[in-house]
């Protein structure tokens, strides 16, 4: 130690070595740790980017009841795969349908995947899912952006006496679907005008979306991101229900 410390003055190239197997060593002893935390943080997936998400932070909370859809379609309830008829039966989400749900899923995968995830929480009792998702925000150094979300409704049932506005989202085999409201062909950049319009009179602004289960997902994440701008309720209208 001595021999440290009078001569590691004489020779630099020994201090940065020094102070570079203090980090190394660091590194080395805390990775368990890392790694942990990184699973915590659940499946990665490429999320859908919206504009009116409000913030859900509690989604970033230990113990939160994530379910993650990923690109091939492969279902995970936290960490752990499970299929959406287990999902439905699942202890640990029933004994708990009154916590918020957040679904994690891929922007690319068919919107079908994620239809049966979303019944099969209906099916455990969780009306109201949130849909987490991507934001436009560029996080400023040191200040992360919490995670952001959509809440949707999954029906049926629908609440009595709703006066709905029906939005339809059909595969047309080009780059974007072929979109109506009430029956009626929506060109995609008239979507929100279209529901502002049909709104002017209403108190309640409820919109059952019925979209193609071949579509990507965040085709669907776009329309329920439009119509949540208006300050509609986003009722899913899925294949099985």
């Amino acid at each position: 130690m001595n021999w440290i410390a009078t001569n590691t003055w004489k020779r630099p190239w020994r201090r940065v070595w020094s102070v570079t197997f203090v980090v190394f060593a660091t590194m080395l002893f805390a990775a368990p740790s890392c790694t942990a935390q990184a699973l915590q943080k659940g499946v990665s997936v490429e999320l859908a980017v919206t504009r009116n998400a409000v913030a859900m932070p509690e989604a970033d909370k230990e113990g939160a009841l994530i379910v993650a859809v990923t690109h091939s379609g492969s279902v995970y309830f936290g960490i752990d795969p499970i299929t959406p008829a287990a999902l439905a039966e699942e202890p640990g989400l029933s004994s708990r349908a009154e916590e918020k749900l957040y679904i994690k899923a891929d922007a690319r995968t068919p919107y079908a995947n994620v239809a049966k995830v979303l019944d099969a929480v209906r099916t455990a009792g969780v009306p109201a899912p949130n849909l987490l998702t991507a934001q436009q925000d560029t996080p400023e150094p040191g200040n992360p952006v919490p995670p952001k979300g959509l809440e949707v409704l999954v029906g049926p049932p629908f609440p009595s006496g709703t006066e709905s506005t029906v939005v339809q989202m059909l595969n047309s085999g080009e780059r974007q679907p072929r979109l109506k409201i009430n029956n009626e062909d929506i060109p995609w950049a008239n979507l929100e005008s279209r529901l502002r319009q049909l709104y002017q009179d209403h108190s309640e602004k409820v919109v059952l979306l019925n979209a193609d289960g071949q579509l990507p997902f965040g085709n669907v994440v776009h329309v329920i991101d439009v119509c949540r701008s208006t300050g509609a309720k986003v009722i899913l209208v899925t294949p099985a229900a």
